[in-house]
């Protein structure tokens, strides 16, 4: 039996993380989930997921020596997803990662069965919730909200989560619909 993966994508300030986290804390005690933690080039405290920090040319030889199972760019910033994920999915391990949207047809392509959690909230929520985390100026909030605006999830697999309550109900959400799968 192969595992299920879990691509959990949404624009910035949607709560991914916060509902990623949630449902690791809430499934800690079953072996069949993994949740593993992606490498980026940002600093380890400045705030968000608990994430291995590597400067980019790190980044950059775990990427040609083939340590990553997913990787892309995003905001001047390098994320990795590491390799060991496909080797979990083999022995029937589900892997709940975030990843961008721009690697959804890649990772379609290398890895089934494979579902897409799309999480989306309301502008005004998404501003709240990237103002409070304080990693973005204004001028930066307003750009991620306009981006979000534009968000768009296609293709197979796709199941929407709007995450416009409290993050109880939304991990609760998210923890029903990778249970369900």
């Amino acid at each position: 039996m192969t595992g299920t993966l879990f691509l959990i994508v949404g624009p910035s300030g949607v709560g991914k993380d916060s509902l990623i986290e949630g449902a690791k804390a809430q499934l800690s005690a079953d072996p069949t989930y993994y949740f593993p933690q992606r490498f980026i080039t940002r600093p380890q405290d400045a705030g968000g997921e608990d994430h291995f920090a590597v400067e980019p040319s790190v980044f950059e030889d775990k990427r040609q020596r083939g340590d990553f199972a997913l990787f892309w760019n995003a905001h001047g910033l390098s994320y990795g997803v590491p390799a060991d994920i496909s080797a979990r999915l083999k022995r029937g391990q589900h892997v709940v990662v975030n990843v961008s949207r721009a690697i959804l047809d890649e990772a379609r392509q290398r890895f089934s069965p494979l579902v897409v959690v799309s999480i989306t909230a309301p502008s005004k929520v998404i501003e709240q919730r990237l103002t409070a985390r304080g990693r973005e100026t204004a001028p930066e909030i307003a750009d991620r909200i306009a981006r979000a605006a534009a968000y768009d999830v296609t293709g197979p697999g796709v199941i929407f989560l709007n995450n416009d309550a409290s993050l109880d109900a939304g991990v609760s959400k998210l923890v029903e619909i990778l249970e369900a799968s």
